[in-house]
């Protein structure tokens, strides 16, 4: 007697698993492809911030182009950040370079542009002297590494990815 129960049941279970798979695996066919973060990151600068362009896309690297920097970047997912923004410019940097760091700061890691600002500011006018030409330092959990050659100084701005 319990065989032929089992053998009256075990029918519509496997039929209703295969309906079930069949059921999964067209709704993942169905789904429209998305874009990458770093391309909807780039597309939305490009945007809200007047003179930045989208340059070009190398692996996980975004290029943008702004008249106030001489080189801009985006980067997604490396190994110790989930998002680093790259910027570089004259070595005294000029107001504009500082309030257009800390505007693509602001939208890429979604923080008050004052923030970013300050933060940005702090660290690119610690260098000197004192701190020398490399200066790390931390603001509102973003990550500011500050850098400087004899003719350009750069900051690179990143969160990490257990954040």
């Amino acid at each position: 007697m319990t065989k032929t129960l089992r053998n009256r049941f075990v029918p519509d279970v496997r039929s209703a698993m295969f309906a079930a798979t069949l059921a999964l695996l067209a709704a993942f066919a169905a789904s429209p492809a998305h874009a990458d973060r770093c391309d909807d990151l780039a597309k939305e600068l490009a945007g809200q911030i007047d003179g930045t362009k989208v340059n070009f896309r190398a692996a996980n690297i975004v290029y943008l182009t702004h008249p106030a920097a001489k080189e801009l970047s985006l980067g997604c997912r490396g190994e110790n950040y989930s998002i680093e923004f790259y910027a570089k410019g004259d070595r005294k940097p000029k107001p504009e370079f500082l309030k257009l760091v800390g505007a693509i700061a602001a939208v890429v890691f979604t923080v008050p542009k004052d923030d970013t600002t300050t933060g940005s500011t702090r660290c690119l006018k610690r260098m000197g002297i004192l701190r020398g030409d490399k200066v790390s330092c931390r603001y509102r959990r973003l990550n500011m590494e500050c850098s400087r050659t004899r003719t350009d100084a750069s900051i690179a701005v990143t969160r990490g990815t257990d954040e």
